[in-house]
């Protein structure tokens, strides 16, 4: 007998993807990739990170976002500046060109949300927002312990 989350994988990433998708047709005339766009989503959650932070929270190589930040940084929408925690460090910042366009891409990003939701009640929306945040939460503290045994130890 199948269970309703013997899918659960697919239906993650056909939702992820057509929302990216939708995202993207919207977002085309800024010239930015998936890849650009997600860091920039990155540094919207946090304005000044390392490179070694971004590949992280990325999940690509640090080699990968140097490069997309060379390009991102000659397109005027990141700039690198020294970490004055670690002098060997730079920081990647938005710049006043990313900060200006936020606003609209973030209007944009809540209607492609609005449309991706419509049929699912407002009560039902933060449900489901709630059970993903959980999902992340969960495989992230298992990730963690993976990578640090102690972790587990002291919980």
């Amino acid at each position: 007998m199948k269970k309703d989350t013997d899918r659960l994988g697919l239906l993650l990433h056909d939702a992820t993807r057509a929302v990216r998708k939708r995202f993207e047709s919207r977002t085309s005339h800024l010239g930015l990739s998936t890849a650009q766009w997600r860091l920039l989503a990155q540094l919207s959650r946090e304005p000044r990170a390392t490179q070694a932070r971004l590949a992280d929270l990325l999940d690509i190589e640090p080699i990968s976002v140097s490069r997309l930040i060379d390009r991102m940084e000659q397109g005027g929408w990141v700039r690198r500046e020294p970490d004055p925690c670690d002098r060997r460090a730079r920081l990647v910042a938005p710049t006043e060109k990313t900060l200006a366009a936020y606003a609209g891409i973030q209007t944009i990003a809540d209607e492609v949300y609005d449309e991706a939701l419509e049929g699912i009640p407002a009560e039902r929306r933060g449900e489901l927002a709630a059970m993903l945040r959980t999902i992340v939460i969960n495989l992230h503290d298992a990730e963690a312990e993976d990578r640090h045994p102690c972790i587990k130890a002291s919980r």
